[in-house]
């Protein structure tokens, strides 16, 4: 009977946690630096690049590669021959190393776990409770599969009972372009066939733990159904142009993971989960001999990437900007942002509606006439950093306040990641504004470009508070201009179209 130490386990977790908030798993690096060479739409490259960049800039500073530090998801399975040293579940050792992991003073996580789901959420405000499965299995050594799953992947899950005569890929196909680029492409599948309807869930997400081989796959061919099914999904998520970040390209996915389960003899149940581009996992094994080890990765595995600003980049002020200037910027365009500039998200969008429908003043004087919002919910900074890691989060959820962000509230501008829907693109070129696009997966390379920070409202909201910046070179891409036309409609039209004549 092997005895594992319950402080083994939680030092384990917590020191797994901070292990993948900042080196992402090599295979995943290399094949997203296979992506970055084979691109052939610019702006999905230095997409890419960035995220590259970032990656290495990660790892080299220890500190989280998206701003979005997730929730935690444990697979743990325990051998029939272990016992633990202790009367705490396996739930209450897990969340405390979560406890220990997003609270580490040289590198904080991002806490975004509220309470209840509904209603009035409120941060935990130490990322606990963790999700935690746990299986019994044969032996004497206790096996965790541990990730950080961020939201905006989450949140593009979908699942459907099919017949068992319905075609999966038919039904990949026209699903993942209904997601949008909210889970920050490119990035990795996973698909769970089977079972029932949580099984197939459980068994997409089991399947993002496994290692990166489609390249594999690729040169030698599939040894098998499953491999073939990955291989025939791969290629058709990616003839569908949606590229980085959406923007069109030839890399929407970089791997396609598949788990299956037997099913009832009516059924077809079917998951799709996505990991985005700050996909964070490892596995380890403990056999009572002590915690779990992680050697840190060689530096020299990273790419050396380097982006120049081209001649038509534009740098620009922000302060005191007009509409007549935001009226010359083209979707498409990258842009160089400088000065200050609001941040705000679902929470405190809800609390300033509140406020203008109540005739309120916002407070700290805050004021949105003719400024710039930027969607984020930045982790908390070290040393003498301004603001830690800082990226995008997806701007759809903003959607139903964009009216009176803009028409009530006089704001002039969006920066978020991902699509707007057409109403509010309607409502950008009817208000002759504007939304950029940050790159998502990139969050630590956006934060240099953040001089100050201050909170300035809502300070009880965490995260989720109200900053206002000051930018020096903020690199962003004008998704949607004052005419209402969208990078993110455009782009993927187009290369799905040339991806077709490259086929041909």
């Amino acid at each position: 009977m092997t005895i594992i130490n319950s402080e083994d386990f939680i030092s384990s977790i917590a020191e797994s946690l901070q292990y993948i908030s900042y080196y992402h798993p090599i295979d995943f690096v290399e094949a997203m630096h296979g992506a970055y060479k084979r691109e052939k739409n610019q702006a999905a490259k230095d997409a890419i690049g960035q995220i590259l960049i970032n990656s290495k800039m990660c790892a080299i500073g220890k500190r989280p590669i998206c701003q979005d530090t997730g929730i935690v998801n444990a697979f743990v399975k325990v051998g029939q021959d272990c016992r633990f040293d202790t009367k705490q579940t396996i739930q209450e050792m897990v969340d405390e190393g979560a406890r220990r992991a997003y609270s580490t003073p040289e590198n904080p996580l991002r806490k975004s776990v509220v309470t209840p789901p509904y209603g009035n959420r409120k941060n935990t405000r130490d990322n606990a409770p963790a999700v935690v499965y746990t299986e019994i299995v044969p032996g004497d050594t206790i096996e965790i599969h541990i990730a950080a799953k961020g939201g905006g992947s989450e949140n593009k899950s979908k699942f459907v009972t099919l017949t068992p005569n319905d075609n999966i890929v038919e039904w990949v196909k026209k699903t993942v372009p209904a997601m949008g680029a909210g889970w920050c492409p490119p990035g990795i599948v996973g698909i769970g066939i089977g079972g029932t309807v949580e099984k197939s869930m459980l068994l997409a997400k089991e399947s993002l733990m496994a290692p990166v081989d489609m390249p594999e796959i690729i040169e030698r061919g599939p040894k098998n159904d499953t491999e073939a099914l990955r291989l025939e999904i791969y290629n058709a998520i990616n003839e569908l142009g949606i590229g980085a970040q959406g923007l069109g390209g030839l890399t929407t996915v970089l791997d396609v993971k598949i788990m299956e389960y037997p099913t009832h003899a009516a059924s077809l149940p079917v998951s799709m989960i996505p990991n985005c581009a700050a996909t964070r996992h490892i596995h380890f094994t403990l056999d009572g001999s002590g915690p779990a080890e992680f050697t840190p990765p060689s530096l020299d595995q990273w790419p050396d990437i380097s982006l120049e600003a081209g001649d038509d980049v534009k740098r620009v002020s922000l302060d005191g900007i007009s509409k007549e200037e935001i009226a010359n910027w083209k979707s498409g365009e990258t842009l160089l942002l400088n000065g200050k500039i609001l941040t705000g998200r679902d929470a405190a969008h809800k609390r300033i509606q509140e406020y203008l429908e109540a005739g309120k003043e916002l407070p700290g004087g805050v004021d949105f006439n003719g400024r710039f919002i930027y969607y984020v919910g930045p982790v908390d900074p070290v040393g003498d950093e301004a603001v830690g890691p800082a990226g995008p989060t997806t701007s759809t959820r903003m959607d139903k306040y964009s009216s009176m962000m803009l028409k009530d509230a006089g704001l002039f501008g969006m920066i978020g990641k991902s699509e707007r829907g057409d109403a509010t693109i309607e409502i950008i070129r009817e208000n002759g504004s504007v939304y950029l696009m940050a790159v998502g997966g990139a969050a630590y390379l956006v934060s240099k470009a953040i001089k100050k920070s201050r909170v300035v409202a809502f300070e009880d909201l965490g995260m989720e508070a109200i900053y206002e910046f000051e930018v020096e070179d903020m690199p962003v891409t004008v998704a949607v201009d004052s005419r209402g036309e969208a990078v993110h409609k455009t782009g993927p039209a187009f290369w799905q179209q040339e991806i077709k004549k490259m086929k041909a």
